[in-house]
């Protein structure tokens, strides 16, 4: 009787840790594949961002000689005024490529995820903290700008430069804050994607 109910309770135990091993390795797999899911949703966002960088870096670079026909040959202002544009178009060239580096990596994403977690907070704590430098710069170049339309004289010159000028300066305040809020969205997304998952 004791032989049978022992051996009874040894196949009961058994039977549990079967149980027991399958389920691991279906929570195993699951964990698995719900990190594959997480890392190719992070890869389309961090292609987007790298895309939008590249288009930012882009127009950066070309604004260089095209403000050099724009500004001086067509319009008439300063050279040093183009410089200053020059030099304020590489500094936002710099500091995209630079914040952007880690991004570009083609294993960024291979890493471990706290890692990656890591260095997507470090990259969008300075995409913000770009607004300290950016929005200064901006309202400091709009008026170098009215001061260029002004030094031109008469009032007829003067009013379709500054109206242009506002209503490209505005245009572009939207857009680039537009970019910047939808990165700093998608930057978000991948921190809270993999807390989701480490916390799982």
């Amino acid at each position: 009787m004791n032989d049978f109910g022992t051996t009874f309770d040894n196949t009961q135990f058994d039977d549990m840790r079967q149980q027991l091993n399958i389920l691991k390795k279906k929570l195993e797999h699951q964990e698995i594949v719900n990190e594959r899911v997480i890392r190719n949703s992070m890869k389309k966002t961090v292609s987007s961002i790298n895309r939008r960088y590249f288009i930012i870096m882009a127009i950066s670079l070309f604004m260089i000689p095209y403000g050099y026909w724009a500004f001086v040959q067509l319009s008439g202002f300063s050279v040093a005024f183009w410089i200053g544009t020059s030099i304020l178009m590489l500094i936002c060239l710099g500091a995209t490529f630079y914040n952007s580096k880690d991004l570009r990596d083609p294993g960024f994403l291979r890493n471990n995820l706290v890692d990656v977690r890591k260095k997507a907070a470090r990259a969008k704590k300075f995409d913000s903290d770009w607004l300290f430098f950016g929005i200064p710069m901006s309202i400091l170049w709009l008026g170098w700008f009215a001061w260029e339309v002004f030094k031109k004289g008469g009032s007829d010159e003067m009013m379709p430069f500054l109206i242009g000028g506002g209503f490209g300066g505005a245009i572009g305040l939207i857009i680039g804050l537009s970019i910047h809020y939808k990165t700093q969205r998608n930057y978000q997304e991948i921190i809270d994607q993999i807390e989701e998952l480490t916390e799982s």
